[in-house]
């Protein structure tokens, strides 16, 4: 009898064995950010102590506080002591359209704010699609721009790049260039500048291609909404309406965006303009 049972079993192991197993795919190496889960920019000089109660009343984990290497840094050496009472990440927030080409001037940022030993790691807003020339030479812009992230990921710290949200629609050398970009960072910020929630023209809508593609890539993904005033797009934008209103959109983009594994929460711009907008 245990002969015979041996035997099936011996049997069933090669049949098993035989077939491929279809085991599920690996899950990306980010997590849903939690409903509530808050970023923002701080390009402007602030009282440290106003700028982390803010932060603290408003759900803010990070903080993205412009870097200057000319200017000193009492004032970023007190925000870092406050953050880190506070439980808040500090990173150095730097970038000009023409760090694209001029990478000695962007390297030279990178490892002035690195040395100071005061950011997580290095927020970057390049933007080259504003330079004059983007449309006549974006073919030779492209790979610059690769080429700098490249550069700037053997600094050292992690980099988080600011992006568009059209960026999947740019192709470069038979590459996507969204996934060439996932593919050289540590995170990015899709700058989903609107004013609604959901939608084929919402802060989700817009930014849909570029979370799916993130979480393909298993790089984490903020969406990032605006406060400053905006002229020419004013559904971009939340300036001009209440900091409630903007809370109840951004409670409703949290809940949609639970779906994408790359979700890591909403980025505000940014810290005046917001405070501007009341409690």
């Amino acid at each position: 009898m245990a002969h015979a049972v041996l035997c099936v079993v011996l049997t069933l192991g090669l049949l098993v064995a035989a077939v491929h197993p279809r085991l599920p795919p690996l899950a990306p190496e980010t997590s849903v950010a939690p409903p509530g889960t808050r970023a923002m920019w701080l390009w402007q000089r602030a009282a440290p102590e106003s700028v982390v109660d803010w932060a603290v009343a408003n759900s803010v984990t990070t903080i993205f506080a412009y870097y200057d290497p000319r200017a000193g840094v009492t004032e970023l050496t007190r925000l870092r002591a406050l953050c880190d009472d506070a439980g808040i990440v500090l990173d150095a927030l730097g970038g000009e359209p023409a760090w694209t080409t001029d990478h000695s001037t962007a390297l030279a940022w990178a490892r002035a704010a690195t040395a100071t030993g005061l950011f997580r790691g290095l927020h970057v807003d390049v933007e080259p699609y504003l330079l004059p020339s983007w449309d006549e030479q974006q073919a030779a812009l492209v790979p610059m721009l690769l080429a700098l992230l490249d550069e700037l990921a053997r600094v050292g710290p992690p980099v988080e790049l600011d992006v568009p949200f059209w960026l999947p629609t740019v192709q470069v050398g038979g590459e996507n260039l969204a996934d060439a970009v996932l593919a050289r960072v540590d995170g990015v910020t899709v700058m989903s500048y609107r004013n609604t929630a959901t939608g084929g023209n919402s802060m989700i809508g817009v930014a849909d291609d570029l979370l799916q593609r993130a979480g393909k890539a298993a790089k984490p993904a903020r969406l990032g909404a605006e406060t400053q005033a905006l002229g020419d797009c004013a559904y971009c934008t939340f300036h001009g309406g209440s900091g409630s209103a903007m809370r109840a959109t951004l409670s409703a983009v949290d809940s949609a965006a639970q779906r994408y594994a790359a979700f890591e929460g909403i980025a505000v711009h940014q810290y005046d303009t917001w405070m501007a907008l009341g409690g």
